[in-house]
């Protein structure tokens, strides 16, 4: 693509890793909370009265009732906690992506008007139904996986101790996801307010710049790799 004379190019704005660490991090604390909280429950509930297998009400129905009980607790908690931490990521998105745009501007001599358009709004909500219901998938995932350890355990007579070490490779697979949701919504939610936001400042065009992040990236994201494009391209 030919550039134009006086053209301008502008620094790319990234995303902001302190965003995505203290998102990990408050998603983190949940699930800890979380697991600390199965566990003790599991814990009571083998010294108590080991669960077997039988055929009528038995002690592993039981324990099926009450691990129930505690899921449902479980994803009201993060059910109520997943409007605020959603609204807390998104709107510290969009402050901190625009702030940056507008510094970059600055240093170009560009000054522009901060203000929320309705097509940075729409994103803005957008990003934060998206992460309210990634919140509120994981107790539901992680009760689930715990359910059928903890089921699995009785029908093939593990002991207390081998369903603890389970239950800790569990939350370090819970605690993964977390940071996968905490890394990708963070940057496709820069991703996508900077498009709006730079689309209604009258900036068509953006230079590609692939990440080489992934261990099998798209031919196409490669070729395009450090060309000028325009903006009806999605940029990664």
């Amino acid at each position: 693509m030919r550039r134009r004379k006086n053209e301008k190019v502008l620094r790319p704005v990234f995303p902001n890793a302190g965003i995505a660490a203290l998102y990990r991090k408050k998603l983190r604390k949940l699930i800890e909370e979380m697991q600390a909280s199965y566990v003790h429950f599991l814990k009571r509930q083998y010294r108590k009265k080991p669960p077997v297998l039988a055929q009528d009400d038995s002690p592993a129905q039981d324990l099926e009732k009450e691990l129930r009980r505690l899921g449902v607790q479980w994803n009201k908690r993060f059910n109520d906690a997943a409007p605020l931490l959603a609204a807390w990521f998104a709107k510290s998105v969009a402050k901190r992506s625009d702030a940056a745009l507008r510094r970059i501007l600055k240093d170009a001599g560009i000054t522009v008007e901060s203000r929320m358009t309705k097509a940075m709004r729409d994103i803005l909500n957008a990003t934060l139904a998206g992460n309210v219901s990634m919140i509120k998938s994981i107790p539901e995932q992680y009760h689930a996986q715990v359910s059928d350890l903890v089921m699995r355990s009785v029908q093939t007579g593990r002991d207390l101790g081998t369903l603890s070490k389970e239950l800790r490779a569990r939350y370090g697979v819970t605690e993964r996801r977390a940071a996968l949701i905490a890394m990708t919504q963070n940057n496709m939610a820069t991703s996508a307010m900077q498009h709006a936001r730079q689309t209604e400042l009258g900036i068509d065009e953006a230079i590609w710049m692939h990440s080489h992040a992934g261990v099998t990236p798209r031919k196409t994201h490669l070729a395009n790799d450090g060309k000028a494009l325009q903006y009806r391209y999605r940029m990664a």
